[in-house]
Parts: C-alpha cells; sequence; structure tokens
C-alpha cells in the first residue's frame, strides 16, 4: 500500500479541514481515495480465503462517505482525518460483526467484531456464553487472541477509548449486568458492552506489500470470538 500518498492528504487534510481548501486539492483526495480502495479489493479478497462468508462483498460496501454529517455534532468539521474499511458479511450498517482497518496518522489500528449491540441483543450473548463457558474460552482466551487484544478488563471510565494499545471491549459495565449472577466467574465477560477487539499499530503497518501478510493472523485470532457473537446476533437479523 502507498501509505504515504495517504498519510500526506490525510495530514493535510487534518490541518486545512475546509471547503476551500478541499476543493483546490481534490486531485489529491482522489488520489489517496483510489490507493486506499485498491487496497481494500485485496484485504477483501484475503479475507475471503478464510472467511468465505465476505467474498461476495465489493469496495463500496466496505468502504465509507469521506464527508462528515456535522448535523448533531459540536464538530463542524465538513470532512474526516482518517479512511476506514469494515468487511462484514451482512454489510456495514448490519449488527453482525465484521473485520475492520483504520488508516489515520498516528491512529492506525485493526479491530474486529461487533461495535455495538442492543440491549436485548446483549444478554443473548451473555446468556450464551454462560451456557456455552468453554466455546466461549477457547475462542478468547487462546494464546493467539490474547497476543493481539489481551486486556485489563478495568472497569468502564471515561478515558476508555481506541488510545489503549490493543484491547477487548470499548465499554465495560462497572458491576455485573442486572439478572445475571454476580459471583460468576468469567463476569468480566458479561460486563462487556460490546464485543469488539482492537490492536494498534505503527503507521508503517501498512506499508508496502507485507501487510496483509501481517494482517491476516490478526484477524484469524479474532475470528472464533466473533463468529460466537454473530451465532447470536444473526438470530435476530
Amino acid at each position: 500500500m502507498n501509505t504515504n500518498l495517504i498519510f500526506s492528504f490525510l495530514r493535510a487534510v487534518a490541518a486545512n479541514n475546509n471547503r476551500p481548501w478541499f476543493q483546490t486539492h481534490k486531485d489529491e483526495y482522489q488520489a489517496a481515495r483510489a490507493e486506499f480502495e485498491a487496497s481494500t479489493a485485496q484485504l477483501i479478497a484475503r479475507i475471503a480465503s478464510f472467511d468465505d462468508s465476505v467474498a461476495h462483498l465489493t469496495v463500496k460496501d466496505c468502504t465509507y462517505r469521506f464527508y462528515r454529517d456535522t448535523r448533531f455534532s459540536p464538530d463542524k468539521s465538513p470532512y474526516k482525518n482518517h479512511f476506514g474499511a469494515y468487511v462484514s458479511a451482512h454489510g456495514k450498517k448490519s449488527l453482525h460483526g465484521g473485520y475492520y482497518v483504520h488508516l489515520q496518522p498516528d491512529g492506525c489500528l485493526v479491530a474486529c467484531g461487533s461495535y455495538w449491540l442492543p440491549t436485548n441483543i446483549l444478554a443473548s450473548c451473555r446468556n450464551e456464553i454462560m451456557a456455552n463457558e468453554e466455546e466461549w474460552l477457547r475462542c478468547v482466551e487462546s494464546k493467539e487472541f490474547l497476543r493481539f487484544y489481551a486486556d485489563t478488563f478495568e472497569p468502564c471510565s471515561e478515558h476508555d477509548s481506541w488510545e489503549t494499545k490493543q484491547g477487548f471491549g470499548l465499554e465495560k459495565l462497572k458491576t455485573c449486568p442486572a439478572g445475571f449472577p454476580r459471583d460468576y466467574q468469567y463476569v468480566k465477560y458479561l460486563r462487556l458492552k460490546n464485543y469488539c477487539c482492537w490492536h494498534r499499530v505503527p503507521d508503517s503497518f501498512f506499508e508496502g506489500d507485507q501487510w496483509l501478510k501481517k494482517i491476516e493472523p490478526m484477524f484469524k485470532a479474532a475470528k472464533p470470538m466473533q463468529d460466537f457473537i454473530n451465532s447470536v446476533v444473526d438470530d435476530y437479523e
């Protein structure tokens, strides 16, 4: 991937996030976007080699508009400062978990799973974990999963964010969710408010031709967890 092209544009737009500047540098945006989209096509093909459920997806199915919706945001900057691709078999707007890459200068990351789930589905996921405890532990306490996504499982705080090097569950309840046993041995997994794992990577991670080789084991490590949660989510879609 030509990250010099992509990051050069993203740094420039972050420093000049206004329409007049963007209009005079639209060629740079189009070149950076074309490079990212070509890389996204490669990413879909790579993931499909071990998860054929995504083989039908196109680049358009997985990428997002660069223009921000500022209607309900105090930040009125018209453009994003990153490129992201979410490869989910049911589409980027579904609850079905998928594979995500985020390119942003000094803020790149790889993520997998379900970023947001409604309360009723969360409750079903928690019940499924308790009912199939051994299977769940094989998913999230494997050597491969812990290598990339090991987390301290601290209670949710205002500081929880993608900024931590790696983790599992962006938001966590401070106590056991209502209706579940407080003395459950693995209550830390019931406290999760989402089943998303992530790992921050340096900008250099995506340079050149080796990034797909590096990202594959990261996604493979998370796939069992994602499949477990998707088996519940898919009952509601």
